[in-house]
């Protein structure tokens, strides 16, 4: 990262973490214990790459800042929430979540499983009680967006379909359709709701990020495999070798080592394509897609 894109994302996560503190309920009001159990799966951890990507995309739009934090936080609830989910007893069964104990660990089952719901309402909450554009329209197709990107035909059947795959091999069309819903979804929503907080993009040009959105959530993924075989517990800030001990088919595992950074490299090549339209004008997302790439990688 050069120093101005490094200066540009240390300013807005700082900026974001503020948001979420902000939008989150406070520990001291009742139920205290749940409250409390929320914030700690949001604060405090995480790179924040989809509200990174929602801020490049509104400001690509020319969308106001506080209505881009509003339509961030939103998808963060929804990325801590499964990630609460995903870390329990009955899914992944894990540990250790951005460097600190899971949901279930630091507090307990139930707790957790009432945190992540909780989560997961209030996205949805926000998404209605602020204004986000103008068209009211437009508004109700950024809830229905990011309703559609996190259930079953997005995040959620993603990770069914991750969960019934265990043990099994898949060929890389079904592999890179379990990651387009279960991973990729939630970042192209960021994108577009990001776009959508502002006025500036025709539907075409809308398109395009949504195209964007697509390769760059599926390079994440690819990359998080790799991560996942080569980097240790402490820089991953979760369990090192997890897909690998439970079975679990991965882009190295069909592939191998070399063969997913490959890929990788091809979809972060076609996900700058995408951007060439927008000229100066989307240089952070291209920042980000080489930052999500890139990584330790």
């Amino acid at each position: 990262m050069h120093a101005d894109f490094q200066s540009w994302v240390a300013a807005r996560q700082s900026h974001f973490e503020g948001v979420l503190r902000e939008l989150l309920p406070r520990p001291d009001i009742a139920p205290q214990r749940l409250h409390e159990a929320m914030r700690y799966a949001v604060l405090d951890g995480g790179k924040r790459v989809r509200p990174l990507l929602a801020f490049a995309a509104g400001e690509l739009a020319g969308a106001e800042q506080t209505r881009v934090d509003v339509a961030a936080a939103a998808v963060e609830l929804i990325h801590a929430y499964s990630l609460v989910h995903d870390d329990m007893p009955c899914m992944d069964d894990d540990v250790l979540r951005r460097g600190k104990p899971t949901c279930h660990k630091q507090y307990d089952e139930a707790t957790a499983l009432l945190a992540g719901d909780a989560l997961q309402t209030l996205a949805f909450q926000l998404l209605a009680e602020h204004r986000l554009n103008g068209d009211a329209a437009r508004q109700l197709e950024m809830v229905r967006l990011l309703a559609m990107a996190s259930g079953s035909r997005g995040m959620a059947g993603g990770q069914a379909i991750d969960l019934a795959s265990v043990g099994k091999s898949l060929t890389l069309p079904e592999l890179e359709f379990m990651h387009i819903h279960k991973t990729g979804a939630l970042i192209r929503a960021a994108i577009l709701l990001g776009a959508y907080c502002g006025s500036r993009l025709e539907a075409a040009q809308m398109d395009r990020l949504d195209h964007f959105g697509k390769l760059i959530g599926l390079a994440f993924q690819v990359v998080d495999d790799v991560l996942d075989c080569e980097a240790d517990t402490a820089t991953l800030g979760k369990t090192a070798g997890k897909d690998a001990d439970n079975d679990k088919p991965t882009y190295v595992s069909l592939l191998g080592i070399q063969g997913a950074r490959d890929m990788a490299q091809r979809l972060h090549r076609e996900a700058l394509e995408s951007l060439a339209e927008f000229g100066g004008a989307a240089q952070r997302l291209r920042e980000l897609a080489d930052f999500i790439v890139l990584r330790k990688f």
